[in-house]
């Protein structure tokens, strides 16, 4: 067993990414692609149907999951060397990670692909020594998006640049509970790349981070305290009911039906939110900068969901030809066609960005190009860290720690713990898994 299913164990994942591989079963021509089941991959399942005509000799098997459940299943695969994917929609968290592991197959596509179209930062978050170990099917930022005619309702005005005490005091003026209407709505669903994505953010820019120079956790400070207790507070007064069951996608139909009146998260959320065959509130959408807490300033999130070939796969060439179509531009032309220029994955392509079609489409697109652009998760936090990562931390244990820290953290939004117990939970716990891994010994 290597160190890192070593560390993944002990992380906090199935006994089955402990044990025995499961079964590497494939029909000749098949290839089994697992994905999450995010808007954009349900388009590209829906779409693939090109792809089989263009390819007959290649059939698709999906596997689409929810997110949660497609980061443990995946992992289980590729620690184990199991072999049931041929390709694997995984974070830029992942990539350089497993491909120091020898877990993923280069990446090699050919001139026509264009690689230097894919916005630098997005690019570099997929390499390591200099080789490419997957393609992006779309990126993201973050950023707070709200109701105008709300906002106007209430004579409130949005500023470029808000912060979360401007935020509370605009959910407080805009909540209206008798009519379903909640001033704000965040992620509450536990998960690393669930509500601790967020989370780490909102630490982040109020002072708080992770680990010190020792990797000691640093998750009993003041600024975590504060922050947490922004966000229980805030979600309490001003958030749906329930909020511990809501991920990306869950507030997405919320804000999408009327429900919010705010919203802090990935700016991949635009294409759906002002595309008025999904969002009941298309006309109404407006959007500003992520809000800034005490510290101000931070690393600032970028992340990617992208298209991966396990080094297990019996499939790689016919593998490499999905996933180049699947982010390619003519995949783009075929989305902008049958779906609307506003659905088309965001954040990956300089081409798309350029397009008349699609800065018509999407008002919000200037706004997340700027945001890709100029993300920085290597910013610094407001003491010196030892890792890179702006809604995660950039080392094998963080999918256990991540998660068990979210469990936690929802437990503060039910109302079984305070804040101050979850914090001092969290560093005990983080502090054990550490030292259990050898990670900073």
């Amino acid at each position: 067993m290597s160190r890192l299913t070593q560390a993944l164990c002990l992380a906090g994942l199935t006994a089955l990414s402990c044990g025995s591989a499961l079964s590497t079963a494939h029909a000749a021509g098949t290839l089994t692609i697992a994905t999450v089941n995010n808007g954009d991959m349900i388009i590209m399942r829906q779409l693939s149907s090109a792809f089989e005509k263009a390819h007959p000799d290649i059939h698709l098997n999906w596997v689409t999951l929810e997110e949660n459940v497609l980061r443990q299943r995946v992992t289980t695969d590729i620690a184990t060397g199991a072999g049931q994917f041929d390709v694997m929609t995984i974070g830029n968290y992942e990539v350089p990670i497993w491909a120091k592991q020898k877990w993923l197959a280069e990446v090699t596509p050919d001139a026509a692909y264009d690689m230097s179209d894919i916005l630098p930062s997005v690019r570099e978050g997929l390499m390591n020594d200099g080789k490419i170990y997957a393609l992006p099917f779309y990126a993201e930022s973050v950023m707070t998006y709200y109701r105008k005619d709300l906002f106007q309702k209430a004579g409130l005005s949005m500023p470029e640049s808000p912060t979360y005490d401007q935020i509370r005091q605009f959910a407080d003026k805009i909540t209206d509970k008798e009519n379903q209407v909640y001033g704000i709505c965040l992620r509450g669903k536990p998960g690393w790349g669930e509500n601790m994505a967020y989370v780490t953010s909102l630490a982040n820019t109020f002072g708080a981070q992770w680990f010190d120079m020792s990797w000691k956790p640093a998750l009993n400070s003041d600024a975590w305290k504060n922050a947490l207790n922004w966000y229980v507070s805030a979600m309490k007064a001003d958030g749906p009911p329930g909020a511990t069951s809501n991920g990306f996608n869950e507030n997405l139909a919320l804000f999408a039906s009327g429900h919010c009146g705010m919203w802090i998260d990935s700016t991949v959320a635009g294409g759906l939110l002002f595309d008025p065959k999904q969002s009941q509130v298309a006309d109404k959408v407006g959007f500003t900068a992520v809000p800034k807490g005490t510290y101000g300033k931070g690393p600032t999130w970028l992340w990617s969901w992208n298209l991966a070939i396990p080094a297990s796969s019996k499939h790689r060439a016919d593998a490499q030809t999905f996933i180049t179509w699947a982010t390619s531009k003519e995949y783009v032309k075929l989305v902008a066609e049958k779906k609307g220029w506003v659905a088309v994955p965001a954040g990956t392509r300089a081409s798309t960005y350029a397009n008349a079609d699609y800065q018509k489409a999407a008002p919000f697109a200037s706004f997340v190009l700027n945001a890709i652009k100029t993300a920085d998760p290597s910013g610094p936090t407001a003491q010196p860290r030892p890792y890179i990562g702006a809604q995660f931390v950039g080392i094998p244990q963080f999918q256990g720690i991540g998660t068990q820290v979210g469990q936690t953290v929802a437990a503060t939004l039910s109302g079984q713990m305070s804040v101050e117990q979850a914090l001092t939970s969290a560093q005990s716990s983080v502090g054990r898994t550490m030292r259990q891994s050898g990670h900073g010994q």
